[in-house]
């Protein structure tokens, strides 16, 4: 169950639902560009964490599932495709870090 809910919100943010409102995106996303690797992956967690609270705004609901994931190796090897997803995008944005 958990996968398939997890492949939703991936799907979801893949196929193109906002992570956040239009006018939210500039507090939190003013841009991809990053001055590390390091810091596009942090940037990388962060959008996927993001994608996952817009997509189940509440948190109680939200904690009750953590434990059905939390725990399982595919789910957590899911999410973390999702984050190298979102690196190599952000990766590409900043034409791979070079000089």
């Amino acid at each position: 169950m958990t996968r398939h809910i997890l492949a939703s919100l991936v799907g979801a943010c893949l196929l193109g639902a906002p992570a956040v409102a239009q006018d939210d995106t500039a507090s939190w996303l003013p841009s991809l560009v990053t001055e590390t690797p390091a810091q596009g992956f942090d940037l990388a967690v962060t959008m996927a964490r993001t994608a996952v609270k817009t997509t189940q705004p509440n948190v109680e609901t939200l904690h009750k599932l953590r434990p059905n994931y939390a725990h399982d190796p595919d789910s957590l090897i899911d999410a973390s495709g999702v984050v190298a997803a979102y690196f190599a995008t952000i990766a590409a944005a900043n034409d791979y870090w070079r000089d």
